[in-house]
């Protein structure tokens, strides 16, 4: 199965596509450049032939497998255990935004279950690894923004003191998009309760100012609160 994945990969280079991706991840340096929806369609034909073969089997080669390994993840069908086996051995294996921020839009399983996942997505907070918390601040960004869950998200997110970029920047987009969704509480912890470092505080109000779905009074007020 390897060979022949490889071999489509290989039929599916673009190259002016690699030279772009190369760029935005600068320091991914095993990048082919296949577009993201030929993998996804490569993806769903090995989830519906022997996806358990080949996740058992990954070379794990190119940027590009790694990306497919992770879409045939969020394929896959069955227990939620099952599935969250495959997550954990999938995790150590990101290292960059790319296929991090692809593989937790993917993962629509954990719709079917928010409160078993959420569970499950709190026990990366004491992480070590920079994508390992990525994948769970954009994991809560992707199925979690609901006051349910939001003032928890608050308190872990308190307690996260990574200084990595990749973190920060997934900190700040979470919380722009909480503000959007939940002004009223997002707009409490900015101002009164968090202890986010300057960089990351003005981050958020960065990204909020730059949503399109707030009025320009708002965008003055937030502008305020720079540090």
């Amino acid at each position: 199965m390897n060979d022949e994945l490889k071999t489509k990969i290989q039929k599916n280079i673009d190259i002016k596509y690699r030279d772009f991706s190369k760029k935005l991840l600068p320091n991914v340096d095993n990048i082919l450049g296949v577009r993201v929806p030929i993998l996804r369609r490569i993806a769903k034909e090995i989830a519906r032939e022997e996806p358990i073969k080949f996740l058992n089997n990954v070379t794990n080669d190119s940027f590009e497998e790694t990306m497919i390994e992770g879409f045939v993840i969020g394929n896959l069908k069955g227990e939620k255990e099952f599935i969250i086996k495959y997550i954990d051995t999938f995790l150590p294996k990101i290292d960059n935004w790319s296929v991090c921020d692809t593989f937790c839009a993917s993962l629509k399983i954990v719709n079917t279950d928010l409160d078993y996942f959420f569970k499950y997505l709190c026990k990366c907070k004491n992480s070590k690894e920079e994508f390992t918390l990525r994948f769970m601040l954009v994991m809560f960004l992707n199925y979690y923004i609901d006051k349910k869950y939001i003032f928890k998200i608050f308190e872990i997110i308190q307690k996260i003191k990574k200084d990595d970029y990749y973190v920060k920047m997934a900190i700040a987009w979470f919380l722009s998009m909480s503000y959007v969704k939940h002004k009223k509480e997002t707009l409490n912890y900015l101002n009164n309760s968090n202890n986010l470092d300057d960089w990351t505080h003005n981050k958020t109000l960065q990204k909020i100012i730059e949503s399109r779905q707030i009025s320009d009074e708002e965008k003055i007020n937030i502008k305020s609160m720079k540090k």
